[in-house]
């Protein structure tokens, strides 16, 4: 009936479905995602989660599990079981993101690279009182291992009951780590993927940056994180060897566009590059930072190897010192040997 009714053509998500099955005097779902949920995380940045991750925490919270079929068993709980789940839910979440921000340094939703690793971390915080040291350990690397593998770029029903199990078994310390079985994955994503604002591995190169704490190519100082991780537009990320002297060699724009070939840089600091050729404005930067310039290039993940590609306009040679430098950055921060 609720389907049929729909008479404007709007799109109904498994949300509004079952804010419908759900819905009496007492409870309202989406009042409860919204006003609840997100509310109370909307001052750490995080209040745009989106609203069925919101949803798959609940289902648990109310003794089921991520999947679409454990959803579709709210119908059958009573308003106070779900008003118990909701507040359960909402405490998970102010946990999840104070280690969000506080641990890994993710200071907003928008810049989270898959919103299911949220559903993960909410259900652990949920069903755990207190991790110890070696298991925010544990977790801080499978937060970059799986956005490193792409694991929740598809994640199906086999995956969200085995994590579920996974997760309660971390939590009451049977498993030192949140297994994820094997995860496939490729040393070319930093070539192969497109710096976009909805891709994971960018968001991952952000935060790996601001992880390594970069300092502006320009100046050499400081860069102000806040806005480079806002991520509600890319300004602060800027292509190393400039688009327009790539497009003028013919480069195509897949390998222009790549994230390898992106870093932090200000306004002010990229109108003093502009379309400058590496081997034209490297050497000017090298006069500016003198002794500070190794430094100020290794917190931007540039090897010396990548700098002197660039300072011949080797732009493939570049890309794959960078893409190495990368990798094995990400492959430290995930654990992985």
């Amino acid at each position: 009936i609720f389907e049929r009714i729909n008479s404007t053509g709007t799109r109904l998500t498994i949300v509004d479905l079952m804010r419908a099955a759900t819905w009496s005097q007492e409870f309202d779902l989406i009042d409860t995602i919204d006003g609840m949920v997100l509310e109370a995380i909307e001052p750490k940045g995080y209040g745009d989660i989106d609203r069925k991750a919101v949803l798959r925490n609940l289902s648990a919270a109310a003794g089921g599990g991520f999947t679409v079929d454990s959803i579709d068993n709210l119908r059958n709980r009573s308003p106070e079981e779900l008003k118990v789940a909701s507040a359960d839910t909402v405490e998970a979440y102010k946990k999840a993101t104070d280690f969000l921000s506080q641990e890994l340094g993710v200071p907003n939703a928008k810049i989270v690279p898959y919103s299911n690793q949220m559903v993960v971390l909410a259900e652990l915080f949920r069903v755990s009182g207190k991790l110890s040291a070696t298991q925010l350990t544990s977790l801080k690397a499978w937060f970059w291992k799986t956005t490193l593998t792409g694991y929740f770029s598809g994640w199906n029903s086999g995956q969200m009951n085995s994590d579920l199990q996974a997760v309660r078994s971390f939590a009451e310390g049977e498993t030192r780590a949140l297994d994820l079985g094997p995860v496939p994955f490729s040393r070319s994503i930093w070539i192969s993927r497109q710096f976009r604002l909805n891709n994971a591995h960018a968001k991952m190169l952000g935060l790996m940056l601001a992880h390594n704490r970069p300092r502006d190519l320009v100046n050499g100082q400081l860069v102000a994180l806040d806005r480079a991780l806002s991520w509600s537009n890319a300004r602060e990320y800027h292509h190393f060897f400039p688009n327009a002297f790539l497009k003028a060699q013919d480069v195509e724009v897949t390998k222009r566009n790549c994230i390898a070939n992106f870093v932090l840089l200000t306004s002010a600091s990229n109108k003093e590059i502009l379309d400058d050729p590496p081997s034209v404005y490297i050497p000017k930067l090298r006069e500016k930072l003198g002794d500070q310039f190794d430094d100020v290039m290794r917190s931007n993940l540039l090897s010396p190897e990548a700098i002197e590609a660039a300072s011949k306009d080797d732009f493939a040679t570049f890309l794959q010192e960078r893409s190495d430098t990368l990798h094995k950055y990400a492959l430290g921060l995930s654990g992985i040997t």
